[in-house]
């Protein structure tokens, strides 16, 4: 799949000094890593000699039977497409290095010497080699006839010709450890993946400090942290082994190891190049230390290689349907907390900058306004005031239903909050009327309109919706004046990005709390609130509170500003209107969070849904989306001040800045180009 390279760590079965048998286990795992589609494959630290080996390492047969074991791993692995990084001691010059060497294509592309030797604890490798700090830059090495000269140093990063933005970057286990790393200076120079071969004995709490150092470099990095310790067969005469081996992108964890296994593993994962370089992209300051670290001296050597083209599918990696929520129940309840904690101390200090002690609010039922009301009565019992000072209003319009209704007052009385209610129908039939609306042509009550909505459905246009919407703005501006209260606005990150939301309307507040959230997750905050914090609220009704807040939960997402059917239910459905918002908020994510181009939304989505939306549908949707992403940029060009909650947010004075009149033409024709 186009923007990703396929990573392989490789964790074989070693012997101390058994060399002919560490190359056939060698080769075995990197046919392996071929027949998978592989462009790169890891292998541990001092792989063909065991790093437990120690005193051996000096000796000249082991040396010799190392080299010429590097030798046939490169001829026998002529044929096979990934670049593999194999960990050896090469004697050079003075001493002995402990290398990492790179094969691809019959031939040593390079050797990388560890630069950092640790000789504290158990560890003595001063004793056995030469810092490969002490190699200039530039060097070469001769491997023999049958090898020739092949580049030698820390100076190296291996380029695939045929994979834009794979650029592989080594360290040598130590060398992740030291407080400037070598991969700094790789990635500032273009380096998207790192690998570092390493042994690294395992001592209790170790593999925890592994993930912690290898996901903070990824992160910092910008790239793709690809670690591989020593295995089964190491000796066990002072030190023990567990066969840890991972894959950090970004920060994340794509992949790892069975550790302490007994047999060889290979852990193969899809590490995304594209977006790596969107991340160093939008963020300066990489490319700003890049040119710092750049600037103290020569740029690594570039060594090409042919990794053999875009990985093929399936991809190798999960993608999840639904990023804005963690998988891990745990994470998912810490988020819950932070992002109320979040809108309820930002609602706090907007109420303390304007002096205000009284919160207004429309509800009416659904996700959306019972959020808010939650944050609102969370804000007040932070200021020590009581929920009476939270007004909340619901205000019936011409599709409002019984069902909504009931649950927006049984909300506000268990949350001990003021409640009344304030019709907009009547106001509504009067607007239209006065401004020669048809449907409202000889409409003298609302029964009249309402009878001839259903009658001519055609006739519920959106001026229609909107007036209904207006006016209740209105009515909770004018009721902001009368108390002198903050009006607290509802709509969610989903309605920001698909701008579903009446301009003038709902669309605008004093300051609108749920904008940072989408409609993914709002739903899980809201149970998380009903489950874990308002049983302990000492206000309103703790059980009546759950109660409500899960039959609202369980209602259909709706505007309701079209008649209810003649049931008497909602007959206006939002994601039939405008689609799933699942697929809405995956769009918006890889969209906004990563700039991802149509058809890679469409490839990510292609392997998150995993066939629960066809082609066509995933298409349909998608042109939806980009559609009114660019249409509504205008809304989102005047919105109210709202707090940031997650790594995706679209306030123009924060982390979206588009002009109003920006033309998706482009956007949409990639989209039907998909699956070009």
């Amino acid at each position: 799949m186009q923007g990703f390279a396929r990573i392989a760590c490789a964790v074989p079965v070693v012997g101390p000094a058994d060399v002919s048998g560490n190359v056939e286990r060698t080769l075995e795992l990197w046919r392996r890593a071929d027949a998978e589609g592989c462009h790169v494959v890891v292998f541990p630290e001092l792989g063909l000699s065991a790093y437990s080996a120690r005193d051996l390492l000096h000796s000249r047969a082991l040396l010799d039977a190392c080299r010429a074991g590097l030798l046939r791993l490169a001829r026998e692995g002529a044929g096979l497409r990934p670049l593999a990084l194999v960990g050896l001691p090469l004697h050079a010059g003075p001493g002995v290095y402990n290398v990492a060497a790179a094969l691809a294509g019959g031939r040593v592309l390079g050797l990388v010497p560890k630069a950092y030797l640790p000789t504290y604890g158990e560890f003595e490798e001063a004793r056995w080699f030469r810092p490969g700090l002490e190699v200039a830059p530039g060097a070469t090495v001769d491997l023999g006839p049958d090898g020739g000269r092949a580049p030698f140093g820390t100076d190296l990063v291996f380029e695939a010709s045929d994979v834009p933005d794979l650029a592989v970057g080594v360290e040598v286990c130590e060398d992740l450890w030291v407080h400037q790393p070598p991969h700094a200076w790789l990635a500032s120079a273009g380096a998207t993946v790192v690998c570092n071969l390493s042994a690294s004995n395992f001592i209790v709490g170790k593999a925890e400090l592994r993930r912690l150092l290898c996901g903070a470099a990824s992160d910092r990095a910008k790239c793709a942290y690809a670690y591989v310790a020593a295995g089964p067969g190491e000796s066990s005469t002072d030190l023990a082994f567990d066969a840890d081996a991972f894959v950090f992108e970004n920060g994340h964890a794509l992949a790892e190891s069975r550790r302490f296994a007994r047999e060889g593993q290979l852990v193969v994962c899809d590490v995304d190049l594209e977006l790596l370089v969107h991340e160093r992209r939008r963020t300066n300051t990489f490319g700003d230390c890049a040119a710092a670290v750049l600037a103290r001296g020569p740029a690594p050597r570039r060594v090409a290689f042919t990794a053999g083209g875009w990985p093929a599918a399936p991809l190798r990696r999960e993608v999840p349907a639904h990023p804005f929520l963690p998988r891990d129940p745990a994470t998912l309840a810490r988020r819950c907390w932070e992002i109320f904690e979040i809108q309820t101390n930002a609602l706090v200090t907007r109420l303390s900058a304007t002096r205000s002690d009284r919160l207004v609010l429309g509800v009416s039922g659904g996700l959306d306004s019972t959020h808010a009301a939650l944050v609102a009565a969370g804000a007040l019992d932070l200021m020590g005031l009581p929920r009476e000072r939270l007004l909340a209003v619901t205000m019936p319009g011409l599709g409002t239903t019984a069902g909504t209704r009931s649950s927006a007052e049984e909300l506000a009385r268990a949350l001990g909050a003021s409640f009344d209610t304030i019709g907009v129908s009547e106001l509504s039939r009067a607007v239209l009327a006065t401004t020669g609306h048809a449907a409202a042509e000889g409409a003298a009550t609302v029964d009249d309109l309402l009878a001839r909505l259903r009658a001519d459905p055609k006739l519920g246009d959106v001026s229609l919706e909107n007036v209904q919407a207006r006016l209740r703005t209105l009515v909770l501006m004018t009721l902001s004046n009368q108390h002198r209260a903050l009006v607290v606005g509802t709509g969610d990150l989903s309605e920001k990005a698909l701008g579903w939301s009446t301009y003038t309307g709902d669309h605008i507040s004093h300051y609108d709390v749920n904008a940072g959230v989408p409609k993914t997750l709002i739903q899980f905050v809201i149970r998380w609130v009903a489950n874990e914090r308002a049983p302990t609220w000492a206000a309103g009704d703790p059980k009546a509170l759950r109660d409500v807040l899960f039959r609202i939960l369980d209602t259909p997402i709706s505007p309701e500003l079209l008649p209810a059917d003649a049931e008497g239910q909602i007959a206006q459905l939002t994601e039939s209107a405008i689609g799933p918002y699942e697929l809405h908020d995956f769009f918006a994510y890889h969209t906004v969070r990563f700039g991802a181009r149509p058809g890679r939304v469409l490839d990510l989505a292609t392997a998150a849904f995993g066939g629960r939306y066809d082609a066509a549908t995933l298409k349909r949707w998608l042109r939806v989306f980009v559609t009114r992403f660019f249409q509504h940029q205008f809304k989102r060009s005047c919105t109210a001040d709202a707090p940031k909650v997650g790594n995706v947010a679209l306030s123009p004075r924060g982390d979206w800045r588009m002009p109003s009149d920006a033309r998706p033409a482009d956007w949409l024709a990639a989209i039907e180009a998909w699956p070009a």
